[in-house]
C-alpha cells in the first residue's frame, strides 16, 4: 500500500494514538514512521524507555548529513514491536529539538526511501506520523509523496473548524504541486457531530472512524499490554480495509490504457 501519512490540525487529537492502533493492527508488513518535526513519543510512552542508547530518524539524518549512509544505516535504525517477528517495526522520532534541524531538509529523501520499502522484499506498508500540521518545518514531502493521506479530527465544532484550515492548506500546496486529487480522507476521533454532516462542511469523503477508549489510549501513550478486542484497536484494524480498497481502486485507473495506447477495434 505505500505510503499513509496521518496528520491533524492544532487542538485534533489521536494522530499518534491512531497510527501506533493501526500499526500494531494491521494485516500487512508496516513500518511506522514518526516524523512529527515537534517530536516523537512512542519510545518514551509506548515503550517506557526500553531501549538504550540513540535510535530513530533523528540519527539518521545526522548520518545521511554526514556520510550520506541512509540507505546502509535504514534498517538498524527501527525498532521491532512485535519482536522477533519483524512485521511491525517503527522509525522512532527526534527527542532532541536540535535534531529536528537536521531531519527537516531530508523530508523529500525519507519520502524516496519510505516509497521503496513498497517494492522490497518482503514489501512493507509505510504508516507516517506527520503530527500536527502547524509546526515550523512540516514534512510536505512526505504528505505529497502519500498514496493516502488521512486527516485525523475530532467530530466537535472546535476541532473542526481548526481541521477545516489544514485540509484547505493541503490542498492549496498539492494544487501548487500538481499532486494528483484523491488521496485525501477524514479519520473521525470519538463522537459529536454527523458523519454526513462533517463530510459536507470540510468536502471530504469519511473513510472511518475510532472511537473514544481511554484505557487503550493510555496503554498506547504509555505502555501496558494491548488488547486487541478492545474497540480502538478492532476500529483501528478495520481501518485497513477501506484504506486497501480506495488504493487499489486508484492503481486500476492508474492502469487503464490511455486512448492513445487502447488497441483499435477491427
Amino acid at each position: 500500500m505505500a505510503i499513509i501519512a496521518l496528520v491533524s490540525a492544532k487542538g485534533s487529537p489521536g494522530v499518534t494514538t491512531t497510527a501506533l492502533a493501526c500499526a500494531l493492527s494491521w494485516n500487512r508488513r508496516v513500518v511506522l514512521a514518526e516524523c512529527d518535526p515537534a517530536g516523537g513519543s512512542i519510545m518514551a510512552g509506548y515503550l517506557g524507555g526500553a531501549l538504550e542508547g540513540p535510535r530513530g530518524i533523528g540519527e539518521l539524518a545526522v548520518g545521511e548529513l554526514r556520510d550520506g549512509n541512509l540507505d546502509e544505516a535504514f534498517w538498524s535504525q527501527l525498532v521491532d514491536l512485535d519482536a522477533p517477528r519483524r512485521e511491525r517495526l517503527l522509525l522512532p522520532g527526534v527527542v532532541d529539538p536540535a535534531q529536528a534541524g537536521s531531519v527537516t531538509p531530508l523530508w523529500q529523501r525519507f519520502a524516496d526511501v519510505f516509497a521503496s520499502l513498497d517494492r522490497g522484499r518482503p514489501a512493507y506498508d509505510v504508516l507516517v506520523d506527520c503530527g500536527r500540521l502547524a509546526v515550523p518545518g512540516p514534512p510536505w514531502p512526505l504528505l505529497r509523496a502519500a498514496a493516502v493521506v488521512l486527516v485525523v479530527t475530532g467530530a466537535e465544532l472546535p476541532e473542526l473548524s481548526s481541521t477545516k484550515s489544514v485540509v484547505r492548506a493541503i490542498q492549496r500546496d498539492f494544487a501548487e504541486h500538481r499532486v494528483p486529487p484523491g488521496s485525501l480522507r477524514l479519520v473521525l476521533v470519538g463522537s459529536g457531530n454527523g458523519r454526513a454532516e462533517i463530510s459536507r462542511a470540510l468536502a471530504l469523503p469519511i473513510i472511518g472512524q475510532v472511537p473514544a477508549d481511554p484505557r487503550t489510549a493510555r496503554v498506547l501513550c504509555h505502555g501496558g499490554t494491548v488488547r486487541g478486542r478492545r474497540p480502538l484497536m478492532r476500529a483501528a484494524g478495520a481501518l485497513e480495509v477501506p484504506i486497501r480498497a480506495l488504493l487499489e481502486r486508484r492503481q486500476a485507473r492508474l492502469s487503464w490504457p490511455t486512448e492513445a495506447e487502447a488497441p483499435h477495434a477491427v
